[in-house]
């Protein structure tokens, strides 16, 4: 442990201080400590700007999305089709009295007017469901099945033409409210009938393919998803 002791990374020498003949065992083997930390310090500074090293060539790769799923999700729900439903619905409360030898009745008869919406719930498009070829300019959609959006009675149209309750019979409360009830389910059933929803379609690809042709598309190619199928 005599004389400097040299850094071999660094200009200037390091020193220990010489040991007197007297000192003990105890200071020696603090000294040697001590070298030895230095001699780990050294090693720890020459080796972090090894492990740093010069950054590595990068190269920022693009992947196109198409601008067709964000343009058309914005619509979220897109409604194609609206049917005006009118319905009369004959409404009879059948009361037992003088122990079922006589039959009472609180009898309505209700002319329903309602509309039902149909359209494409867009918010269900997954990422798959949308496939646009930059090169081609063809977007590929596959588009839920449409749906009953919403099925409403017109309250300006909608009137009990007749109600009629006999003499022993209990004036129901609650029967123009079922009557409006059945009306509405009714005239809900009457608008899926026929080509309501082959028409909902074509509507709605006549639209999809219009924003997507604004979008970029030059060519839009449309599939359904099956009613009940993934996604639904």
């Amino acid at each position: 442990m005599e004389g400097p002791l040299q850094d071999p990374y660094a200009s200037v020498a390091v020193h220990a201080p010489r040991p007197r003949a007297q000192a003990g065992r105890a200071l020696r083997i603090v000294l040697f400590l001590l070298a030895l930390l230095a001699a780990v310090g050294v090693g720890a500074v020459v080796v972090a700007p090894r492990l740093r090293g010069p950054a590595p060539a990068s190269a920022v790769v693009v992947r196109p999305s198409p601008a067709v799923l964000i343009g058309i999700r914005d619509l979220a729900r897109l409604e194609t089709t609206e049917v005006h439903v009118e319905k009369v619905v004959d409404l009879a409360d059948r009361q037992s009295r003088l122990f079922g030898l006589v039959q009472a009745t609180d009898a309505m008869l209700l002319v329903a007017v309602g509309h039902v919406t149909i359209g494409v719930d867009l918010s269900r498009l997954a990422e798959d469901d949308i496939e646009m070829d930059p090169e081609t300019g063809v977007a590929r959609l596959t588009l839920p099945a449409p749906e009953v959006f919403s099925t409403r009675l017109d309250e300006d149209e909608t009137y009990v033409y007749t109600r009629t309750t006999s003499l022993l019979a209990r004036r129901n409360e609650q029967l123009e409210a079922r009557a409006r009830k059945e009306a509405t389910a009714a005239i809900e059933k009457a608008a899926l009938e026929g080509n309501v929803m082959a028409r909902a379609r074509a509507q709605a690809e006549r639209q999809i393919t219009a924003l997507a042709t604004q979008l970029g598309a030059k060519r839009v190619e449309i599939r359904w998803r099956e009613v009940g199928g993934g996604g639904d």
